[in-house]
């Protein structure tokens, strides 16, 4: 590709991001809004149920829910611009300060999820490819997609009744016990389940992704003439076959994000994990339309990001692909 050329793909991207990013922050923005329920509760909490009508237009004219949704986003989209982001009704500061103390026990759980699931998916990928159709590859096969079939959330509950109230072994909930936020054991010590039930499920999914990636590449004519010239099948796998998988591998890593996001999400809000899944879970629930448009916002410039990265990928693997 010329200069020129690359300089278009930039600017397309970056237009294609700007645009997909406006139409979440509308549709979010109002579907939001639209919803039933009452935004004050959150704010106000049971002293609404007492406000008179007076008491209860005031209140929502202090908080710039008296206008037309249209006249609320304008003006929103315009604080945004200056980085101003709005206050949280619940917490009652600032949404990017509630949120500056969330996304870090967020990005530790679901990068050591990620880390993990990719590291033992390769592995799981490798090891069935290499016993292929043989009693191993198919038992793991077995074994995999029965455990990619369990509910998170009733796997998690699971764990919590066996490791937690019946063993005692470790905790239900949190991420540290209070007043032990710098005890690094008593971190890995909480991390534990909810980690468990990110990696297993979606460990098999990815397996199974690598597996058959594998699979046809050790079908590929090269290899035929690679066996005719007398290489090994170790050689011809781990040589060339895994050498000529990574960018297909690299691809699924960046597809992968959203979907361990959106487990992570769930996982942190049954294990009252405090990260951004139980923050947003909390915002959607007590109408807190301020910490939602930015948390939504963060999750689809990640899930947005990440797509473009695989295309990007796969563009430079087959150019036929490329717009």
């Amino acid at each position: 590709m010329s200069k020129k050329e690359i300089g278009i793909y930039i600017i397309k991207k970056i237009l294609l991001f700007l645009a997909s990013i406006f139409l979440l922050s509308v549709i979010v923005f109002y579907i939001s809004r639209l919803a039933p329920g009452d935004p004050l509760v959150s704010y106000y909490g049971e002293r609404v149920e007492k406000m008179s009508p007076e008491e209860h237009d005031w209140a929502m004219e202090k908080l710039g829910l008296n206008e037309s949704v249209s006249v609320q986003y304008v003006k929103w989209l315009s604080n945004a611009f200056h980085g101003e982001f709005g206050i949280s009704y619940k917490y009652k500061m600032d949404v990017l300060e509630v949120i500056s103390g969330r996304v870090g026990n967020t990005m530790l759980l679901g990068g050591i999820g990620f880390v993990l699931i990719f590291t033992l998916a390769l592995l799981l990928g490798i090891l069935c490819a290499w016993h292929e159709e043989k009693w191993l590859d198919k038992i793991i096969c077995q074994v995999g997609t029965v455990t990619s079939c369990i509910p998170e959330f009733w796997f998690s509950l699971v764990l919590i009744l066996f490791f937690a109230v019946e063993l005692h072994i470790l905790p239900s909930s949190g991420a540290y016990t209070i007043g032990k936020e710098k005890d690094i054991a008593d971190r890995i010590q909480h991390l534990i389940l909810p980690v468990t039930v990110v990696v297993m499920g979606h460990l098999w999914y990815y397996a199974y992704m690598i597996r058959n990636t594998i699979l046809e590449e050790v079908r590929a004519d090269y290899v035929l003439l690679a066996k005719s010239k007398g290489l090994t099948k170790n050689k011809i796998l781990f040589r060339h076959c895994l050498r000529n998988i990574i960018p297909s591998y690299l691809s699924i890593m960046a597809i992968s994000v959203p979907h361990i996001l959106g487990g992570t999400y769930i996982v942190e809000t049954v294990f009252s994990y405090p990260g951004l899944g139980t923050l947003a879970y909390e915002s959607a629930r007590y109408k807190d339309y301020n910490l939602l448009m930015v948390l939504c916002i963060l999750t689809g410039i990640v899930v947005v990001v990440c797509n473009m990265i695989a295309q990007t990928i796969n563009e430079r693997i087959d150019p036929r692909i490329r717009q």
